[in-house]
């Protein structure tokens, strides 16, 4: 049983990147589609959407799974029938409420966003909020019985229908030469039929499903009140730890384009400004999409040690998550920091932008250890704390914005991330310290951080003697593709003589096992 469950676990995981890979691939296409300006409405509404719809259903699955769990065990098929009815219901009130005051708020929270031009695209994507919170319950109901493997088809599922129809409708509003509002608004569509395509698919599994609750008794008032008062105790908390990327990319959405007409754009030119701003956030999200695949199996796992009394368990957890952060969001903000120019060029076909998108790459480490801290502050039962911390930064994030941007345009948004994310990773990480123990690993921050100067410099250095202006964009997408090759040898080496890797390590990665020989 043990087996089977590590191994839905890792499939879980992996689906899991695969659909964050999906959901932030995309971004390239839409954009040289689209251009910046439907690109710019886009990132100024998803943001939106996502904190909303994590509000309305982050943490319901985790919560319904641990308490299908815990019935299963105590034999209570009636009780399996109640969470799962109390939760439907829950969910998709929520849902209901959630669409409503998106879609009749939807010129309000336009203007918020800093034009009439969002106002659309609101509208659209609210019809996402009825479906998404329900289908949440199906993926909690079978994870409840050690399942995964339907969470993970469905994510995948979702995420590949609405990218597919999004770049789809893109390309046909585009052909029909239709306004950037409408494009915008048409793309959104997408987000509302992949998640009625994961709910349709997981109903039919519910179905036909053996595990499918055949209760004796009935399903009254009382009973839901009790079970849903429950349900939302267990999921609130684990909603706070997931607003992390959502709420601080809101409050982007919010400020910025309102502070960019005091900083001189005109209201035609705040869309395309924002879409050029947004272009780091495309490939930042690509590159911590490891730190988010991480803490889905790092949360239960840190949990469960802390739960049996082995806090050296935990630590060990810990240490080794850390580890991986180090070697990964270390030589990823390295890299995309010193290949900003050409890969600007190569993805999005222009310069544009280029010292705020290269200050938001820089903003990829910060915005990595932010997201596995808060996941690790989750394991040891502290959500509430790892959510006051990120509440706290969103507000200096919105003052700093208000008072900056007006000033010195996009570097200043730039720089208010980079500085936030730091605040919250270093907070985060001495609150995880004082609860719990764990060996700093020095050396291979020290080793991580030498070979991403190294990268830096290697891939960066002759970019100041290339007259990068004169390349083809395939002329950049080749630079940056050796230079990628070139920069993963080159901090492979430093790991490796650096000993910031050992022989242990190696051994228990499968491709790489060969090796510690």
């Amino acid at each position: 049983m043990a087996q089977t469950l590590i191994k839905s676990a890792l499939f879980l995981t992996a689906a899991t990147f695969l659909s964050k890979v999906l959901g932030s691939v995309f971004r390239i296409p839409l954009q040289n589609i689209a251009g910046d300006d439907v690109f710019g409405i886009f990132s100024m509404v998803y943001p939106v959407y996502m904190a909303v719809l994590i509000i309305t259903v982050a943490g319901i699955p985790i919560a319904i799974s641990k308490l299908i769990s815990e019935a299963r065990f105590n034999g209570g098929i009636d009780d399996i029938r109640d969470i799962f009815a109390s939760a439907s219901i829950v969910s998709f009130s929520f849902g209901v409420i959630s669409f409503l005051l998106m879609f009749s708020l939807a010129d309000h929270i336009a203007l918020l966003l800093g034009g009439s031009y969002a106002a659309e695209a609101v509208r659209i994507v609210s019809f996402a909020l009825i479906i998404a919170p329900y289908m949440a319950v199906y993926r909690g109901f079978f994870q409840g019985y050690d399942d995964m493997q339907p969470t993970a088809v469905s994510q995948v599922l979702e995420q590949l229908i609405r990218v597919l129809l999004l770049l789809a409708l893109a390309v046909i509003l585009v052909e029909m030469q239709a306004e950037s509002s409408v494009v915008a608004g048409g793309v959104m569509a997408g987000s509302a039929v992949g998640a009625l395509a994961s709910l349709v698919y997981l109903r039919r599994l519910f179905v036909k499903s053996s595990h499918r609750p055949k209760p004796q008794s009935k399903f009254t008032l009382i009973i839901f009140r009790r079970w849903s008062k429950r349900i939302l105790l267990l999921a609130l908390p684990i909603c706070a730890g997931a607003l992390v990327l959502p709420i601080l990319s809101m409050i982007d959405s919010v400020t910025v384009p309102l502070q960019l007409h005091s900083y001189g754009y005109s209201a035609d030119a705040v869309p395309d400004a924002f879409g050029v701003y947004s272009r780091g956030t495309a490939l930042v999200q690509i590159a911590v999409v490891f730190a988010s695949a991480l803490i889905l199996p790092l949360i239960p796992a840190v949990t469960g040690a802390l739960a049996r009394g082995e806090e050296q368990g935990a630590a060990g957890l810990i240490e080794k998550s850390m580890k991986l952060s180090h070697l990964t969001a270390l030589p990823a903000a390295a890299g995309l920091f010193a290949l900003t120019a050409p890969l600007n060029l190569a993805f999005f076909g222009s310069l544009d932008g280029h010292w705020a998108i290269a200050v938001l790459h820089l903003s990829a480490a910060p915005m990595a250890y932010a997201i596995v801290t808060t996941g690790m502050l989750q394991g040891v039962n502290q959500p509430v704390r790892a959510a006051a911390v990120v509440i706290g930064g969103a507000l200096v994030k919105a003052g700093l914005n208000v008072w900056l941007v007006p000033i010195y345009g996009l570097e200043a948004a730039a720089g208010t991330t980079l500085g936030v994310y730091t605040f919250i990773a270093f907070i985060h990480t001495a609150m995880i310290r004082k609860r719990l123990a764990y060996t700093t690993q020095r050396r291979v921050l020290f080793v991580s951080a030498i070979g991403s100067l190294l990268i830096a410099a290697a891939v960066g250095l002759p970019l100041f003697v290339i007259e990068i202006e004169a390349w083809s964009r395939l002329a950049a997408l080749i630079y940056s593709g050796a230079a990628v090759a070139g920069g993963v040898i080159i901090f492979a080496a430093a790991v490796w003589f650096g000993r910031a890797v050992t022989k242990e390590d190696l051994r228990q990665v499968p491709g790489l096992r060969r090796f510690a020989r």
